[in-house]
């Protein structure tokens, strides 16, 4: 399983929305893991970003499906990356040499 990492910004509707109900960042996640992806961590923020999430998916096509959706509602815009175990990173990196 891959890892990602969301950064997301509310839109104006998305402020609008959460403000009405809050619990609506946890429906979103469960939403997010009936699409086939698990969020692993999450953190609210201060900043240009309004959320960090950190999440797992089988593949980096599940997640485009995941980010796509859930941009489409208008709600929020998202920035997501594929993050890779510090671990692993160091271990291809002496692999190559």
């Amino acid at each position: 399983m891959t890892k990602f990492i969301m950064l997301t910004t509310l839109t104006d509707e998305g402020r609008k929305t959460m403000t009405a109900n809050p619990d609506r960042i946890r429906e979103v996640n469960e939403e997010v893991e009936a699409m086939g992806a698990k969020v692993l961590a999450q953190y609210a923020m201060l900043g240009p970003y309004d959320f960090l999430s950190i999440l797992e998916a089988p593949s980096n096509e599940v997640m485009t499906e995941v980010a796509s959706n859930l941009q489409r509602r208008g709600t929020i815009q998202t920035l997501t990356m594929p993050a890779m175990d510090i671990d692993l990173y160091i271990y291809s990196l002496k692999k190559r040499t």
